[in-house]
């Protein structure tokens, strides 16, 4: 009798390796949202937890034709799992062409901080050397260089108008042509985005608690995180990657700015009040701020949170090699 008992029988074909839940993770990361520190981070992760952290060399191309997604996510899906695969890409749907769709994480900023790091740090670098920016943007004149911020939003120069200014909503609305239009049908896709396909979407301003909770929904990958996050050698490191010579627009500026911006505000409103959800649901407590008023009647102040660490278009994967071999 017991015999028959197949499933029960000791001489079966090995067990499968168990994969931990969710196997496949996507960090498709927003460019000056602070995703150099967490990639910093994801490669001590991995060397200590023992997961598959796969980056792209490709650092400029947010956007892919059709053949070009099929591609990447075939190339995504073959990945040894469990694996973290990162790069600076809008949202793809892997169900629209067969694939198993993985479980997405992000972290975005207040959009005029963001965009004000991107400016400043295509011009003038950071703190491991200004020669830095002149590799990265070697093309850009020098009048351009040292455009005046106020200028650049106040005439309406392209780098200060829209549709440049629609960046954060594209990376989760997606690949849709209509997702690079600044307007509701971007908007209201990339909200449904976040509900259904982002495990956690957080917001920098907040970083040591996206890591809690990343911690704590993706324990295989992220455990320990918050140690390693505040372990003194690695905010020494983090402060040569903050952007130098940054001025503050003027509150006329600023205005315009915000207006152009409202879509990203709206989303990022949307994000962060789902993000204090979930961390009132975790028991993690929130500064009480009074509410924002509506985006067209309220005035930032730009740089009001110090970003923990800045965040560039490129790795600098040869840099960080090395350090953190433990």
């Amino acid at each position: 009798f017991v015999g028959n008992s197949t499933y029960l029988d000791d001489h079966g074909p090995p067990p499968q390796k168990v994969l931990p839940f969710p196997s496949q993770v996507i960090y498709n990361r927003v460019g000056k949202c602070g995703s150099r520190t967490v990639v910093l981070l994801l490669r001590i992760l991995s060397e200590k937890h023992g997961f598959n952290f796969v980056t792209s060399d490709i650092h400029n191309k947010t956007r892919l034709t059709k053949n070009e997604q099929m591609e990447l996510i075939k190339n995504i899906s073959t990945a040894e799992q469990p694996y973290l695969f990162t790069r600076h890409v809008h949202f793809l749907n892997f169900s629209r062409f067969g694939g198993d769709q993985p479980v997405y994480i992000n972290i975005i900023r207040d959009p005029v901080n963001r965009f004000l790091s991107n400016y400043f740090f295509r011009r003038f670098g950071d703190w491991r050397g200004e020669q830095n920016h002149m590799i990265r943007t070697p093309s850009m004149r020098q009048e351009e260089r040292y455009l005046d911020i106020n200028v650049c939003i106040l005439e309406n120069y392209p780098e200060c108008s829209n549709p440049k200014l629609f960046y954060i909503i594209p990376y989760f609305c997606g690949q849709h042509p209509r997702c690079r239009e600044p307007g509701e049908w971007a908007l209201e896709r990339a909200k449904l985005n976040v509900n259904e396909n982002f495990l956690l979407v957080g917001i920098l301003e907040e970083l040591e608690d996206v890591l809690l909770l990343l911690e704590r929904f993706l324990p295989h990958y992220f455990k320990d995180v918050l140690s390693i996050y505040k372990n003194p050698e690695h905010r020494k490191l983090g402060n040569l990657t903050v952007t130098v010579k940054k001025t503050i627009p003027s509150p006329e500026a600023i205005q315009i700015l915000y207006q152009r911006m409202r879509y990203e505000y709206e989303f990022y409103y949307y994000v962060k009040e789902q993000f204090h959800l979930l961390k009132r649901k975790f028991g993690l407590k929130s500064l009480i701020r009074k509410p924002h008023p509506r985006p067209e009647f309220f005035i930032p102040s730009p740089l009001e949170t110090e970003e923990p660490i800045d965040d560039e278009e490129e790795d600098d994967e040869k840099w960080l090699e090395g350090i953190y071999k433990r």
